[in-house]
């Protein structure tokens, strides 16, 4: 997420941070790593790596690249790197010492002769070409739709990203199964004139892509930073006591969220000093079934039958009616615990009746104000519409005489 202050001008560079065009804290480019070993001195220049990681498409997709030039390329740096049949531009995300630590993350070895080189720092040609071809992705993903939707295919298309130079398109799909798309790319390629890739990702990885807004209010932790996607399953929900819900427990890509393994962990660890095996614990009342573990309070809820009574048990008491249930004893009734609220007690606020104390007096008396000279006003239009149709008398209708003074007499003639 960008900061407030990064409005771009006309020339190019932002408008806030004043940083040469990229941004100092890397908060404008998605899934960023800070670089926290940027400002350590370097004991030899030769043995420092020369492997960049560049970044494309605001972060949804990076790659490693040889820096075989003489030029140090460091953070919001563009970059212009070998790519398809030609060339493409990227921005570094992750340069120096901590992009060994990434190589090793992914298990990439940094004398693979495979990694493509960066070729040069991205002229103005450059970033006028890339514009051009990524301004082509927007109505060319529609495009696509309607193609496939036309061909009857069971895909849905989430994104088209096209090489700086204008000569490769990737197009990313979903789907349920596998798709025949060798008629599609045939059009594809005669309609957009460049080599045509197709690449099928999952449904977290479409909602990475797109992105939005969690339930959460924040942005979406596979769009921002979240990079592996483990499995993640319902056990997980009933670790932490959550209602098995679809509905709330699956995020905008469908599938349950990820968000329910990052708690999990802490879950189960508190869970190790609970009793095993005390599902059930046998009472004179019945067979007393465990329904919720309250990990923040150390208590076990459990129910009688024939009884919506929730019982809250301490893990001492359940391990006692235990024990005396392998021994062949069966407790009266359950020692329950009292429930002690942390949280203040809110005070409700005292109504008063003031039926009867509110006179309407001065309300009745504008009524009747209003009423009044609403009849004159009415009266009135009535006198002039009479006096309008009434007939004039011949004096009336006569001329009135014009009265001229005499210039010299000043006397009337």
């Amino acid at each position: 997420m960008s900061c407030t202050s990064c409005g771009t001008n006309t020339g190019g560079k932002p408008n806030g941070c004043k940083s040469n065009g990229g941004c100092s804290t890397g908060g404008c480019n998605r899934m960023n790593v800070h670089d926290w070993l940027t400002n350590l001195p370097l004991s030899d220049e030769d043995s420092m790596c020369r492997i960049v990681e560049v970044s494309f498409n605001n972060g949804s997709r990076k790659d490693f690249y040889r820096n075989s030039t003489v030029h140090l390329y460091e953070k919001g740096e563009m970059v212009t790197v070998e790519g398809v049949s030609g060339f493409d531009t990227g921005e570094v995300c992750l340069s120096g010492e901590l992009v060994r630590l990434q190589l090793k993350k992914k298990g990439v070895e940094e004398n693979n002769p495979e990694i493509k080189r960066i070729l040069r720092r991205a002229g103005d040609r450059d970033l006028e070409l890339w514009k051009q071809n990524k301004a082509r992705e927007p109505q060319a993903l529609t495009r696509a739709r309607s193609i496939a939707r036309q061909l009857k295919l069971e895909m849905k298309l989430s994104e088209v990203e096209f090489q700086a130079d204008g000569r490769k398109a990737t197009f990313f799909y979903t789907a349920d199964g596998r798709i025949d798309f060798r008629e599609l790319i045939k059009i594809y390629a005669s309609e957009f004139k460049v080599k045509v890739e197709m690449k099928q990702i999952g449904a977290r990885q479409e909602a990475a892509k797109v992105g939005g807004i969690g339930s959460c209010g924040r942005e979406l932790c596979c769009s921002t930073w979240l990079t592996s996607f483990k499995s993640v399953t319902t056990i997980a929900a009933r670790y932490q006591n959550l209602s098995i819900n679809q509905t709330k427990l699956s995020g905008q890509c469908g599938r349950l969220k990820c968000c329910l393994n990052y708690e999990l962990d802490t879950y189960l660890d508190a869970l190790q000093g609970f009793p095993d095996n005390a599902d059930m614990l046998e009472t004179m009342k019945g067979n007393a079934l465990l329904i919720k573990k309250d990990i923040f309070r150390n208590l076990m809820w459990y129910i009688l039958p024939d009884s919506n009574k929730h019982y809250p048990l301490s893990i001492a008491t359940v391990r006692k009616i235990k024990e005396m249930n392998v021994k062949g004893v069966k407790p009266e009734a359950l020692e329950t615990e009292e429930l002690v609220s942390s949280k203040p007690k809110e005070v409700e606020p005292d109504f008063v009746d003031v039926v009867g104390q509110i006179s309407l007096r001065s309300l009745e008396k504008n009524d009747k104000k209003r009423k009044f000279k609403q009849r004159e006003q009415q009266d009135r239009n009535r006198s002039n519409a009479r006096q309008a149709q009434a007939p004039r008398s011949p004096q009336q209708n006569q001329p009135r005489p014009t009265i001229r003074k005499d210039k010299d007499k000043g006397k009337p003639s």
